[in-house]
């Protein structure tokens, strides 16, 4: 028969894994990551844009964080939708046909930026609050 406390650190392990990266699956995505945050910034120096201003809007998509002031849903909802890459490529891609460099710009920047915070960790939000992210919990618990 199984003790309510052995029943209890069953729970707690399976609800602070599900839906998260196991360990070395972690580490594949936030290398994975730190190479698109590579790419993103090779690709955004050879096409000659401004230092400056990449150091400038680098921390930028972080300004979706004030989403959090509304609950934990919107925030994340906000967070999860600004650190997409293909919100990062559409904004590049569409400024590279549309012929608009600095929407490429803003673009690689965004996808610079998305790399450099999934390879620290900071993965996509659940609902469940900030510290809830596809690539683990992050902070204390």
């Amino acid at each position: 028969m199984v003790s309510a406390p052995q029943l209890q650190s069953a729970f707690t392990a399976a609800r602070t894994t599900v839906g998260f990266a196991a360990d070395r699956l972690r580490l594949v995505l936030r290398l994975e990551d730190f190479a698109a945050f590579a790419a993103a910034l090779a690709l955004y120096a050879y096409a000659g844009f401004s230092g400056p201003v990449f150091a400038l809007l680098f921390l930028a998509p972080d300004l979706s964080l004030l989403a959090y002031f509304a609950g934990p849903r919107v925030g994340g909802f906000a967070y999860n939708l600004v650190h997409t890459y293909t919100s990062a490529l559409a904004l590049a891609l569409g400024g590279l046909f549309a012929g608009m460099p600095a929407l490429t710009a803003a673009g690689l920047i965004s996808a610079a930026h998305i790399g450099f915070d999934r390879a620290l960790g900071y993965g996509l939000k659940y609902s469940s609050g900030f510290g809830d992210t596809h690539l683990g919990h992050i902070g204390r618990r």
